[in-house]
């Protein structure tokens, strides 16, 4: 059973930075995608990012938040550590929510929607205050 544990959350002034965390176990698809989804407040979970394990070739969401954080947030991957990492830069108030980190098998070439993951972690609560 695949388990994902986000950590790395918290409060945070605007302007500042967050480095999330997704601890994976043990995966043995031959690929798989990781990737972050958010969940504001009454709003629906919406990617955010994703690494493809195979290449490592990075992808942002399509939905106008996804596209606000290109340049301030990045996706990385640490093997050794088998740990997926979420840098969140020039934190803003819309960037509060509830974020996911989540797995799908198989290859990837964009983000997927959220019915389309196979695996979830709890997730992990950003709160940037004005």
């Amino acid at each position: 059973e695949v388990q994902l544990v986000e950590s790395g959350g918290g409060l945070v002034q605007a302007g500042g930075s967050l480095r999330l965390s997704c601890s994976m176990s043990t995966i043995t698809f031959d690929d798989y995608g990781i990737c972050w989804f958010r969940q504001a407040p009454g709003k629906e979970r919406e990617g955010v990012l994703c690494i493809s394990h195979s290449d490592g070739r990075t992808y942002y969401g399509r939905t106008l938040y996804a596209l606000s954080v290109k340049g301030r947030f990045t996706i990385s991957r640490d093997d050794a550590k088998s740990t997926v990492y979420l840098q969140m830069n020039g934190l803003k108030p819309e960037d509060t929510a509830v974020y996911y980190c989540a797995l799908t098998e198989g290859t990837i070439a964009a983000v997927p929607p959220a019915f389309g993951m196979d695996y979830w972690g709890k997730g992990t609560p950003v709160t940037v205050a004005s």
